[in-house]
């Protein structure tokens, strides 16, 4: 730049003025390209969001086709065990259904054989009650007994059954009661009774003075020492619920097998 335009530029600057020049030809160039260049960073944005927007619904779809697998999956697991459990069902209805049909065929000779049913169960039990230590006997025996009742075959076959319950009840049971007691002498006499199950049978007369086991064996009341009766006292305590539960040392009424601990007429560790 000549010194003479360098100058006037200067002196123009320096007034405040400002000249605009037309722009280049190069300038109009480079503008040209920024501006094409915008243009196709915008468009591969748009682009760019387009395509993921649509990977985004694609992702959607995808989560909720998956949540809808999983729901049919469970549906289909319930479906089958349901299924299971009715066939199951059935399979147990179909063979109550093929008793009740075969039951039925045989209705007849059930109904016919139900008297000679009966008269073994009451044998029976009246054999077992006859045969059993002889507490409560004719209490026991009258639940057998049926003169002068009118009933059917089936009702007491069920009031046998009944009976046949409370026998074996009578083998897990600890009870006392007061009754009388008919002495060698003659003399009867009113006593406390005990019983263990049916592994032992007592008596106490009321003063404590006297008292007896039952040997099943020779089917007679073998006396008590001082020792046992006390021990009976406490048994009759425990069942009358009047003192705590505890071990006692009481003769048995029964004969314990051979080969079993301790003597055959003792037994340690009965409690209620």
């Amino acid at each position: 730049m000549s010194k003479r335009f360098c100058a006037t530029a200067l002196g123009l600057v320096l007034a405040g003025s400002v000249i605009l020049l037309p722009a280049s030809p190069l300038f109009a160039a480079e503008d040209s390209d920024t501006s094409s260049l915008v243009s196709d960073g915008v468009d591969a944005q748009q682009t760019q969001a387009a395509l993921q927007g649509r990977i985004d619904q694609a992702d959607e779809q995808t989560q909720s086709a998956l949540a809808e697998l999983r729901r049919l999956e469970r549906e289909t697991r319930t479906l089958r065990h349901q299924n299971t459990k009715r066939t199951r069902q059935l399979a147990n209805e179909a063979e109550r259904q093929q008793r009740l049909a075969e039951a039925l065929a045989t209705l007849e000779q059930t109904r016919a054989a139900l008297p000679r049913i009966e008269q073994d169960m009451a044998r029976q039990l009246e054999g077992f009650i006859k045969n059993d230590m002889p507490f409560l006997k004719q209490e026991r025996l009258a639940r057998v007994q049926t003169e002068g009742e009118a009933l059917e075959s089936t009702a007491h076959i069920r009031r046998l059954l009944k009976a046949w319950r409370m026998e074996l009840d009578y083998g897990r049971e600890v009870d006392s009661w007061r009754g009388r007691l008919k002495f060698d002498e003659g003399e009867a006499r009113e006593v406390d009774f005990l019983r263990l199950g049916r592994i032992g049978w007592y008596y106490l007369t009321p003063d404590g003075r006297k008292g007896g086991v039952w040997h099943s064996g020779s089917r007679e009341w073998q006396p008590l020492d001082e020792a046992q009766r006390r021990e009976v006292r406490h048994g009759l305590l425990i069942a009358r619920d009047q003192r705590a539960p505890e071990l006692l040392t009481v003769p048995l009424s029964i004969k314990v097998a051979q080969g079993s601990a301790g003597n055959n007429r003792q037994a340690q560790g009965v409690e209620q």
